[in-house]
This record gives C-alpha cells, structure tokens and sequence, in this order.
C-alpha cells in the first residue's frame, strides 16, 4: 500500500486564461489531482489515461489522455512513438515534451496548445485530440492544434453565439494588427505617403518636424521599450507590475514626444499593437506575433509596400507549410479530407450556435464526427 504524498498546491483559479463565465478550476503541479479533474468533466469509460516516465534521471510521470474511440490512432501511435523517443536527463515542465515533439522546432509558431483550464483540456478530447499530462507543472499540453484553435477560448462556448461571434472576429482582426500595423506605418509613410490622405499626411510632417530619428529607428526604439517595461511588469509582484506597465508606458510616451525623440503618431501606433496583441487569448500565439512583427518591419523599412506585402506573403505560406501531427495547420483554409463538409467554418471565424454545430473537427476518427443528432427537436 504507497501512502506516500507530496506537497501540493491544490486546485485554484487560473490565472493566464480567465474566464468570467466558466469553471474556476485550474490544474495544478500534482499529476493525480490533475487527472481526477478531468474525470470529473467527462465519466466516460472510453477516457484512457497511459502513463509513462520520461527522463534518466528525474523519472518524470506523464500521462497522455484521449477517448479510445474518438481519437485518431495514427496520432495516438505516432505521439507514443516520438514519446519513446525522447532521451534527456529530466523533464521540469511541459515545455520540454512541447519542444522536443513538435513539428517544426524552428518555427515561431506554437504547434500545440498548453492549458490550465480542465474544461478547456475536456472540450479537446472530446473532440478527438489527446492531452499530455506532465507531473510538477500545471499547463496541460493539447495536440493536433491548428491556427484557429489559438483563437479560441472557453468562454465562447459558454455565453451567446452573436457577442462571442463578434469577439472572435476582433481577435482576428487584432491579431492581424499585432503584426502588420507597425510595418504597414513605415511603407507608407516613408516610400508611398500618397496612400495617406492629404490633411493628415501634414499632421504627420508637423509632428516629425522636431524629430531627428529617422521612422524606422522611431518605430523600433518605441517598440523595444515597450517589450522592456512588459517583461519588467512580468517580473514584478502582480499589484505593482500592472501598475507599471500603464503608468510607465504613458510616462515614457509622453516624455520621449516632449523631448522630441518620437511623434505621437509613432507613439499610437505601438500602443495600439501593444493593445491588439493583449486581445489574443494564447500567450504563445502572442511570442510568435512579437518575433514576427519586426521581420514585418525591416522588410517594410527596406523596401516599402512591396516590402510589406512580401514579408506577410513569406508568414502566410510558412503558416500553410506548418502541420501538427499530420493536420494541416491552417485548416479549415488548406485542402483537407473533409473539403466537402460544409460545417468547417463553423467554429474558425464564427461561432455558431451550438444546435448548429453537430460534428467533430478533422482531429476526431472518420467514425466519429458526429457529437449531436437531434438538435432542438421541439
């Protein structure tokens, strides 16, 4: 009989994906507590959990969960082999498993979801992708993921379809921003200042009068404050790095448009990207955008309009390069082998409601896709 225990956090609330609406569970360090949370969420017979231990010299636990009949086995193989694959010293967290069974390591883009919500780990596997359960960390690793699959939240299954709908068209179009607004200011106001209307093209002239800068070094000197006082409002206590990161980033706008370091319009631009990229519910989605938005800005920099729309060309095609797992990553937009189902888009941009959304993503078996048969029949 082991009677033996370790100390233990127990269950609290989440703290990088909250939720006004929804469980206020979070998974902590402890693997059993963990896996208890998501047998409470789906008491399904078919719900698997194979253990194994990883690392020569911490012996980490690791459990992979999924439901043995909704699960894609070929996934499911080919997870357990790259698994036993691994040969490493010690495993401390979830980011180790993460990075060494991705696709394409090199990548800035997250190829798998980590969580800490249990009912975000349950709504995944019960839509046919597997979750890896790490002991001593409390983020749950979710595979296959696709690009829209970042976007995507628990609250939006849990309050009405039109808001969460128009909330998730926002989170695309700030995504969008958090990558290209920095990039597509420069090209325009320094290679192709016709685009920008008349009356405000000289505001802008007036305002850059006084700066001795040129645009592309405005730009990034602002840009890499800003990623300097995020990173000091991370390390600091949570009442006082909050606190820092507004006041700090008002002060330092303001005093560096006084001296005559930067314009105001440089100043909006960057707060409103610092903005859009908070309107993003991933955090690794978010590191991915941080890397890539100054890639965006050198091309544009260098070579103007055209600059710009090579550098979002060259993201786009990396993106529909990228798989996880076999699955198409920008699925639903790529080819897959369910082009013909005309319930793919229901859940990318849109959230429909959930009378409407009657079957299984790509991730379930071919034998699986349908969850709801008799929607609202009253």
């Amino acid at each position: 009989l082991s009677t033996r225990g370790y100390a233990s956090r127990g269950v609290t609330e989440a703290d990088t994906e909250i939720a006004v609406q929804g469980s206020k569970e979070a998974f902590s360090e402890s693997l059993r507590t963990n896996t208890v949370l998501l047998r409470r969420r789906i008491r399904d017979t078919n719900l698997k959990l194979k253990h194994f231990k990883i690392g020569k010299r911490s012996k980490t636990d690791i459990v992979i969960s999924y439901i043995d009949d909704i699960v894609r086995q070929e996934i499911l193989l080919e997870l357990e082999h790259r698994l036993c694959a691994i040969d490493i010293d010690s495993i401390l967290d979830s980011g180790y498993i993460e990075q060494l069974t991705e696709d394409s390591p090199y990548s800035p883009f997250p190829q798998m979801q980590l969580t800490e919500r249990p009912d975000k780990a349950a709504a995944a596997l019960l839509d046919g992708r597997i979750a890896i359960i790490v002991d001593n960390t409390p983020f749950v690793i979710i595979l296959p993921s696709t690009f829209s699959s970042f976007y995507q939240a628990s609250e939006d299954y849990y309050q009405r379809w039109e808001i969460m709908s128009f909330v998730r068209i926002l989170r695309y179009i700030a995504g969008f921003l958090a990558v290209a607004l920095p990039g597509f200011y420069l090209a325009a106001a320094t290679f192709h200042p016709s685009m920008i209307p008349m009356e405000l093209m000289f505001r802008m002239s007036s305002a850059r009068e006084s700066v001795p800068l040129p645009a592309v070094l405005e730009v990034l000197l602002m840009e890499l404050a800003f990623e300097t006082l995020r990173e000091a409002g991370i390390r600091l206590p949570s009442a006082i790095g909050s606190t820092l990161g507004i006041v700090g980033g008002i002060i330092i706008g303001q005093a560096a448009v006084d001296a005559g370091l930067v314009s105001p319009i440089v100043v909006i631009i960057i707060s409103v990207t610092a903005i859009c990229s908070f309107a993003i519910p991933n955090i690794a989605l978010v590191s991915a955008y941080r890397l890539t938005k100054y890639f965006v800005i050198l091309m544009s920099a260098s070579f103007g309009l055209y600059g710009f729309c090579l550098a979002m060309l060259f993201i786009l095609s990396h993106l529909s390069s990228l798989t996880s797992f076999g699955i198409p990553y920008m699925y639903p937009f790529t080819s897959s082998p369910d082009a013909d189902d005309k319930t793919l888009y229901n859940d990318t941009f849109f959230r429909l409601p959930i009378f409407r959304n009657t079957r299984r993503s790509i991730f379930a078996a071919d034998n699986q896709k349908i969850k709801q048969r008799s929607p609202r029949n009253f």
